[in-house]
């Protein structure tokens, strides 16, 4: 399980498992928060294509599924 923070998650950089459509890194260009300051969402971007998938933040402490950094 990787261990993140939602406060130090904008502009981080992941690496897919398991990448779909040739897309393996990703960054965290946007978080989205709900009514009390409390990120919900982000905004995650291909850095080949700049696709942009909004996910739940705590998905990327699936360690099965997301690597932290570029690998």
């Amino acid at each position: 399980m990787n261990k993140i923070s939602s406060k130090k998650l904008l502009n981080t950089k992941w690496t897919a498992v398991t990448p779909s459509s040739k897309e393996r890194h990703f960054l965290i260009t946007k978080l989205v928060f709900n009514e009390n300051d409390i990120v919900t969402h982000c905004l995650i971007e291909a850095v080949i294509s700049n696709q942009t998938e909004l996910i739940n933040w705590r998905e990327l402490k699936e360690s099965k599924r997301w690597l932290q950094g570029w690998k």
